[in-house]
């Protein structure tokens, strides 16, 4: 039988950004907590798995399906706002500025981490610009994001189809998850066409 703080760090460490010092300080601090509470973040964690999926339309998390953005007729259908995981549509939204629909491509290209154009959810986008006026990018400004924005900026100009990139003003190497609203509202009205 295993050590059950033992197996705790070890299932810990396994999440993104967690290493094992930050893993070992999260399991001493569940064990200076009620057990309810603990009760509770199980609970939710197996909520988590167990309600949430991701929209058959645009990839974003829901438990509702089509998600709540894709189906809502107030939505400008004919705008569509790439990101490159499901947490960076959230950030766009707390900016106000955009009321368009959003594509999910579940990553980013990156030939040394083995990610190239197959494994990004790029058939559904092409399946979608139907209607569409402006497709506007907004992946990462990091080498993987640029290089993805500029593989979609040739796979799409053919389709007759405005393609923007958002504008600068979040800093290179950083994130969409972590830039603050005005840094992300400036960049979303100040897009440009690539």
């Amino acid at each position: 039988m295993s050590d059950p703080l033992a197996r705790l760090v070890g299932e810990l460490s396994r999440l993104p950004g967690i290493g094992t010092k930050t893993a070992t300080r999260l399991a001493h601090h569940l064990l200076k907590v009620p057990a309810a509470d603990c009760r509770a973040l199980a609970d939710a964690i197996v909520e988590v798995t167990e309600k949430l999926f991701y929209c058959s339309v645009c990839n974003s998390i829901t438990d509702v399906e089509p998600c709540g953005i894709c189906s809502d007729p107030q939505r400008d259908a004919s705008l569509l706002c790439v990101v490159e995981e499901p947490f960076n549509i959230a950030p766009v939204e707390r900016t106000g500025e955009f009321r368009g629909r959003y594509h999910v491509l579940m990553g980013a290209l990156s030939p040394q981490h083995g990610v190239g154009p197959e494994q990004l959810r790029l058939a559904g986008l092409l399946d979608r610009l139907g209607g569409v006026r402006e497709v506007i990018l907004a992946t990462n400004p990091s080498v993987e994001g640029e290089a993805t924005a500029l593989y979609l900026a040739r796979l799409l100009k053919p389709k007759e189809v405005k393609v923007t990139r958002l504008a600068f003003g979040m800093p290179v190497g950083g994130d969409i998850e972590y830039t603050d609203e005005v840094t992300l509202a400036r960049s979303l009205a100040g897009r440009r066409e690539i």
